[in-house]
Parts: C-alpha cells; structure tokens; sequence
C-alpha cells in the first residue's frame, strides 16, 4: 500500500505540472486622493475622469476583458461610493468585480503595497495589478505572458516604459537580460526605464505585510531585486501617466485611439 500511495502521490504531481494554469485575475489600483489632479478630484475619482468618453478605469476594464481576464479586484478608498455606482458587478464587460474598500473597512487607502496584500484573498496565485490612473490604450494583458511567468520563480514582472519629460531619470535600470535593477547600484551604461505601473506579481512580493497595514511598493520591489526576483520588459506604446489637469486635457485634446483587437 506505501508503494501504491507514493504512485498516486507522484501521478498527482505530474497532473497538476501539466494541467493549464488556473485564471488570471487582476488588481486596478484606485484608492488614491489624487491631490495633483485637483480641483477635478474633489468630486470624482481619478480613475473614473474621462478620456475620449469613457473613464479610465474602464478602458482597462475593457482590455482585460478583450484578453481573457474574468476576476478583477479594485482597491478604493477616496470617494469609494462612486465605483459601484459607476461599475457595477462588472457584469457589462463579461466580468466580476470586487471591491476592496479600503477606506470603509481600514478608515483610508493602504498605499500600493498595502493595498495588494490587503486584496490577496480574492486574487489568484499569479496576478495583474494596474494603475487605474495611467491611460494605456495599446497594452495587452498576454495570457501567454502570465503563464511564462507561472512558470518561473521571479515574484514580479514589471513594464517599463521609455522616460517621459515628468521622470526624466527613470525608475529602475534594466539589463539586456530583462533583469530589473536599482538604478543607483547599476553597472554604468545600463539604461534606465520608468515604471508604467503594471506588472504580474506573486503574493511574496507583498510578503511580511499584515492584512490592513499601509506600505509603500518601492521597499518590496527593490526587496525583490536584492533577492534577484524581479524582472522587466519595456513597452513601447502609448502610455500617459494621467498625473495633471494639463495631461488629461491634452489627452482628450488628441485623437481618440482605435479599438484594439
């Protein structure tokens, strides 16, 4: 009987190596005050100010959905009422929604960090998380790309994107081998990028974080590269980080984009 229970044992393993990857689901990050956009936030949410007609958040709503994702969480705090009232169930765009309301169960907003570890438990093992304040109307959320990443043992992949005027600097430095470093450590010559704000991620990223503890992402992802667990690919299409009044009327000043497909 042992030798018939460690077949069993092994024929699980082997079942669950070659089984395809439960889904993805994805985490938009929507609790912040947005001081830098007001007076426009003092009565709407960033992410729920319109580009082109739709509000932000929903052009990532829609992306995720065209790309296969059903499961999205969405942290709130800042005038949180709104998104249901906005968004629903999430049923319009073929998917269900949850809301980690933040400032009702936490009296605020987690910050970044704080925020993902606040919502692992309605997350899958591997995760999107997205800004729901930049507007990245080209981006695909790659099933092929999450499933890579399953695959190994990096605790988060990163978009980089090429410096805009606002971070003429960069974020991170980022070797020809897509390995993400501290840009103040990196070996001279290697090009540094700006964090577009989205990536895939595993729970050890947020690791030690207690559930409703605020925590800022920068200290785990530069956590992250001193283990060697972070990795990066720059993005090259449009991207805005929707961070001003002056960004959004531009925005919505330039020609609306075209429907990915």
């Amino acid at each position: 009987m042992p030798g018939r229970a460690r077949i069993r044992s092994k024929m699980a393993d082997f079942a669950s190596a070659i089984a395809p990857m439960s889904a993805v689901s994805a985490l938009i990050l929507a609790a912040g005050r947005g001081e830098r956009m007001r007076p426009l936030t003092d009565h709407t949410p960033k992410p729920l100010l319109e580009v082109h007609g739709k509000p932000l958040i929903v052009w990532h709503l829609e992306a995720l959905a065209r790309d296969g994702v059903r499961q999205v969480v969405i942290n709130t705090a800042h005038l949180e009422d709104q998104f249901p009232k906005a968004l629903g169930d999430g049923s319009r765009w073929g998917l269900q929604i949850h809301y980690s309301m933040e400032g009702r169960d936490h009296g605020g907003a987690l910050e970044t960090a704080g925020g993902i570890r606040n919502a692992l438990p309605f997350l899958s093992e591997v995760f999107w998380v997205v800004a729901g304040d930049v507007f990245v109307p080209g981006f695909r959320f790659d099933q092929n790309a999450a499933e890579a990443f399953a695959r190994g043992s990096d605790w988060g992949q990163m978009w980089l994107v090429p410096n805009p005027a606002h971070v003429p600097q960069g974020d991170f430095a980022l070797t020809p081998q897509g390995r993400v470093l501290r840009k103040d450590t990196a070996p001279t010559g290697t090009p540094t990028y700006t964090y577009s704000t989205i990536g895939l991620y595993r729970p050890e990223m947020v690791g030690g974080i207690a559930p409703g503890q605020k925590a800022a992402l920068r200290p785990y992802l530069e956590r992250a590269i001193d283990a060697g667990r972070l990795a990066g690919q720059v993005y090259t299409g449009p991207w805005t980080d929707v961070g001003t009044p002056q960004r959004l009327l531009e925005l919505n000043q330039s020609p609306a984009p075209g429907q990915a497909g």
